[in-house]
């Protein structure tokens, strides 16, 4: 069983920020493969099913980011599986806009989310999945930056990386994870 986890904030006031790009790519895949994420749990809320002939779970943690670790931790125990199963998706101000970099492991770089999943599974070996959002302009803080929404133009790129997330998340299912990398890195 995968375990694919996007990375967010719960609230409606959050539903469409940078920082919920994990949360939108969830919503994509949720759409294409008809599991409907709705199971209410106490830390996240789930859907169930099949993608690429594996067993999955979707998930969107209902801790805030800086908590993410706690939503992952209880997944992996819930579900009976190892952090070589979870595949995370996240936001990241290092890429530009719409680029996508897939890695097998690695520090966090600065995201709490992902910080906080290595710091409750003391270990950094799980797959991520990074979508750019870009860099605020100079006059503007790096927190309203990642919780402001993407603007018509960013929109329009940000829709097609969420449908390309959905087929990377599909190709390191049925295929293997260095086939994924050489294809969308």
């Amino acid at each position: 069983m995968k375990l694919v986890v996007g990375l967010g904030n719960p609230g409606q006031q959050y539903a469409r920020s940078r920082h919920n790009i994990g949360f939108q790519c969830i919503d994509s895949i949720s759409r294409n493969t008809g599991i409907i994420v709705s199971d209410h749990r106490q830390l996240v809320v789930i859907g169930q099913g099949r993608l690429e002939g594996e067993e999955i779970v979707l998930a969107k943690p209902r801790t805030f980011m800086n908590h993410s670790g706690e939503a992952v931790s209880y997944l992996i125990s819930r579900f009976h599986t190892t952090i070589q199963d979870l595949i995370v998706i996240y936001d990241d101000m290092d890429l530009p806009l719409g680029k996508l970099r897939i890695r097998p492991s690695g520090s966090a770089g600065g995201h709490r989310g992902v910080e906080s999943i290595i710091g409750a599974m003391k270990s950094n070996d799980f797959v991520r999945i990074r979508v750019g959002v870009g860099r605020p302009q100079q006059d503007m803080s790096e927190v309203g930056f990642v919780l402001g929404t993407f603007n018509v133009q960013e929109s329009t790129l940000i829709e097609e990386v969420v449908d390309t997330v959905r087929n990377v998340v599909a190709d390191v299912i049925g295929h293997d994870l260095q086939w994924t990398m050489n294809q969308y890195n």
